[in-house]
């Protein structure tokens, strides 16, 4: 499983309308399910922090990420496009993958 976690920092009074773009049900998740190895987003405020939020992307590998973006640059771009007046700033965190076949030590 590949993870990627993005942090955006959200203008006051966009707060609704972001968590409808980029929760569950949203422009974004919508995009992503045109590929069959996307496996969900989810969407977290920072309770801290509250203008600052992260999701959490998850596909079957990084190949399969790399590789939707390659096939999908303009709906991506149309998609952030829209919505970059949300936010003063979004980053990507950080991603990395997870070996499922690799049990936890007990």
């Amino acid at each position: 499983m590949f993870v990627i976690l993005w942090e955006f920092e959200v203008k006051p009074g966009s707060e609704d309308r972001f968590q409808r773009a980029y929760g569950p049900a949203g422009d974004w998740v919508q995009l992503f399910l045109r590929d069959p190895h996307f496996r969900g987003t989810q969407l977290q405020q920072d309770p801290s922090r509250p203008l600052y939020y992260f999701t959490i992307d998850l596909w079957d590998s990084e190949a399969a990420y790399s590789n939707f973006l390659d096939a999908n640059r303009q709906a991506y771009e149309e998609v952030d496009g829209k919505y970059e007046g949300l936010t003063f700033q979004e980053r990507r965190v950080l991603s990395f993958t997870v070996d499922s076949t690799t049990s936890p030590p007990t």
